[in-house]
């Protein structure tokens, strides 16, 4: 059986050397696993695709959301228009409850948090690389929360565009910085801004701070 070929999009130089040393030490199974290639950046990710013929180099993408340059969700959703056989297993610091459920609907093939257990790690990567999606426990239970939870409530309403700014308003960033951050005019991001508070019924950015607290407050974008 072929080794299974893994790029690596982490802007950490620790986190990637020690991905590969886990799937290296836990790999003497069958299939092994090959880091093809390694990227810090999103737009590095996409070009390594790119450059690697996307399925015909690859099995896996392993994708930090938190990249500088274009976010994973960003990096992810051009993955999944350009090579839309291609596995993205995400993985992430934040908790399950904050991303998983939008990840996945944006076409991910699995949630991980990077303090899961190595033998986890090794075993979502084979799964998603044999075309299965990978949901952990605590990716279940907030996909279950999601399915239960009324329409209208909750940041999973917001549209991708609407959530990127969502994050960057919550954590306190000006709307100068945070159309810098996404090369977007001010006008559009107030624009997104209107609609954000609108649909969280939220009056300004000190409710929308408090709301984000209550519903998990996500980081801003590296």
């Amino acid at each position: 059986m072929n080794d299974i070929r893994v790029l690596i999009g982490d802007d950490h130089r620790i986190v990637r050397e020690g991905l590969k040393q886990m799937l290296g030490d836990l790999s003497n199974g069958l299939p092994s696993m090959t880091v093809r290639a390694e990227a810090q950046t999103g737009p590095e990710v996409l070009a390594a695709v790119q450059e690697l013929g996307g399925p015909d180099g690859l099995d896996v993408v392993l994708l930090d959301i938190a990249l500088p340059g274009r976010d994973g969700l960003d990096v992810l959703q051009a993955l999944r228009k350009d090579w839309p056989t291609l596995p993205v297993l995400m993985l992430s610091t934040y908790p399950e409850k904050q991303y998983a459920v939008r990840c996945i609907k944006l076409g991910a093939s699995g949630y991980l948090n990077k303090s899961a257990d190595a033998d986890d790690m090794v075993s979502a990567v084979r799964k998603v690389a044999a075309g299965g999606l990978y949901v952990s426990a605590a990716t279940a239970e907030a996909l279950a929360a999601a399915v239960g939870r009324n329409a209208g409530q909750g940041p999973e309403q917001l549209s991708h565009r609407e959530h990127q700014v969502y994050r960057l308003l919550s954590a306190g960033h000006s709307v100068s910085e945070i159309g810098a951050q996404l090369g977007l005019a001010s006008n559009t991001v107030s624009t997104y801004r209107a609609r954000i508070l609108e649909k969280t019924g939220t009056k300004n950015d000190v409710e929308l701070a408090l709301y984000a607290e209550r519903h998990g407050k996500a980081a801003p974008a590296a």
